[in-house]
C-alpha cells in the first residue's frame, strides 16, 4: 500500500478523527468536500477535492491514485435519507471498484431491533425497526453484494460517537449545549439500560489497525466495536457532568414528551424520537471478532475522553490544553 486515503466527510466527527489519525501516521489524505474546509490544525494537510459525494464523476475523480475509501457521508440535516444514503454509498463502491481500493464503511447498531439485544454479534439478524435502520441494513447488503463481485470492504460497527468534533451526536444534540459549560445535563435513557459509547478518536485508531492486517480480512469483513460500556446509561451523563467542570451540575431526564410533541414540525426531533428505543434496551456490541484481529481494542480511559470532547464542544467551565488524541490501548 502507498498509504493514501479518500476520506468522504472529512469535515464530519468520524472523518475528521480518522483524518488526523492518518496523518499522524504519514499517510496521504485526500478529503471530498461541498463546502470551505475549516480551521483545524489536520485541514492543511489534507489534499481538498471540492465534489459532492451524490455526484459519481466527483467522487471517482477524488478517488484516483488512493488505497482506501472511508465513506462518512450522511445526508444533511436527515433530508431525504432512504435515497440520498444508498445513492451516495453506491457511488463510493463504484470509485472504489474503479481503482481497487478498500471501501470502509462506519457502521452502527440501528439496523437491528429487539430480537437481537441485549448483546450484539456481527453475524445477529438484521430486523430493524425504523426507517434508519432499513436504510442502514440496506446499505450493507449493498457492500456485500458488492463484495461477492470482487469489492473489499469493512463494516466497523460501534455505539454513539462522542468527541471533540462530533457536531452530530447525542451528546452535543440532547445532553448539552455546545458552546456553554452544563448545569444540567439530559440522559436520554431509561432507568437500568446499558449503553454502549465510541469515543472517535478511539475508532479512528481502530481503522487503521484493521488496515494494518489486511492480509487477515475477508472481503467483507464486519466487526464490532465494544468502546465505552455503562451498564446503567445514566453513568455516562454524570461523567459528562463531572466533565463540564461546573460545580453542582445535575443530570436530569431528556424530556420526550417536548421531543414528541415537536417531532411533526422540527426534523432533529422527529430523528431523535425515532431511535428512542434504542435507550430503553440495554444494548452491548461483542467485539471478540475485532480482538481476534487486532489484538487489545483501542480504548481512551474515559475521563481524558470525555475532557476533549467537552473542551472541542466548548462546554468545559475551563477550557484545558488540547491533550494528544492517540490512544491508549487496553484490553477490553
Amino acid at each position: 500500500m502507498t498509504r493514501h486515503i479518500l476520506i468522504i466527510g472529512a469535515t464530519g466527527g468520524a472523518g475528521a478523527a480518522l483524518a488526523s489519525a492518518c496523518i499522524r501516521r504519514g499517510w496521504r489524505v485526500t478529503g471530498l468536500t461541498r463546502r470551505d474546509v475549516d480551521d483545524r490544525p489536520t485541514a492543511s494537510a489534507i489534499r481538498w477535492v471540492q465534489g459532492d459525494a451524490m455526484q459519481a464523476a466527483d467522487v471517482l475523480k477524488a478517488a484516483q491514485g488512493v488505497d482506501v475509501i472511508f465513506h462518512g457521508a450522511n445526508p444533511p440535516g436527515y433530508r431525504n435519507w432512504a435515497k440520498t444514503a444508498p445513492h451516495m454509498l453506491q457511488n463510493s463502491i463504484a470509485a472504489a471498484r474503479a481503482v481497487g481500493a478498500r471501501l470502509i464503511l462506519p457502521g452502527n447498531i440501528y439496523n437491528f431491533g429487539p430480537d437481537a439485544f441485549p448483546v450484539l454479534h456481527e453475524g445477529a439478524p438484521q430486523n430493524p425497526v425504523s426507517r434508519k435502520g432499513a436504510v442502514r441494513r440496506q446499505m450493507e447488503q449493498m457492500l456485500d453484494d458488492a463484495c461477492r463481485a470482487g469489492l473489499r470492504a469493512i463494516v466497523l460497527r460501534a455505539g454513539d460517537f462522542f468527541g471533540p468534533h462530533a457536531p452530530a451526536s447525542w451528546l452535543s444534540n440532547g445532553m448539552v449545549r455546545p458552546g456553554k459549560a452544563p448545569r444540567v445535563v439530559r440522559d436520554p435513557g431509561t432507568a437500568g439500560a446499558g449503553h454502549a459509547w465510541a469515543y472517535l478518536p478511539d475508532f479512528a485508531e481502530t481503522v487503521l489497525r484493521l488496515l494494518q492486517v489486511q492480509d487477515r480480512l475477508r472481503d467483507m469483513e464486519v466487526v464490532h466495536m465494544a468502546g465505552h460500556w455503562f451498564d446503567e446509561g445514566r453513568d455516562f451523563a454524570r461523567a459528562v457532568a463531572k466533565a463540564g467542570g461546573v460545580p453542582g451540575a445535575k443530570v436530569k431526564p431528556l424530556p420526550w414528551w417536548i421531543i414528541s410533541a415537536l417531532s411533526p414540525v422540527v426534523p432533529l426531533c422527529r430523528e431523535l424520537r425515532e431511535m428512542r428505543y434504542l435507550w430503553q434496551n440495554s444494548i452491548a456490541l461483542d467485539n471478540t471478532c475485532l480482538r481476534d484481529l487486532i489484538g487489545v481494542e483501542p480504548h481512551t480511559p474515559l475521563d481524558d475522553a470525555l475532557r476533549d470532547t467537552m473542551n472541542g464542544l466548548g462546554c468545559r467551565a475551563v477550557q484545558d490544553q488540547p491533550r494528544s488524541t492517540a490512544s491508549t490501548p487496553a484490553a477490553t
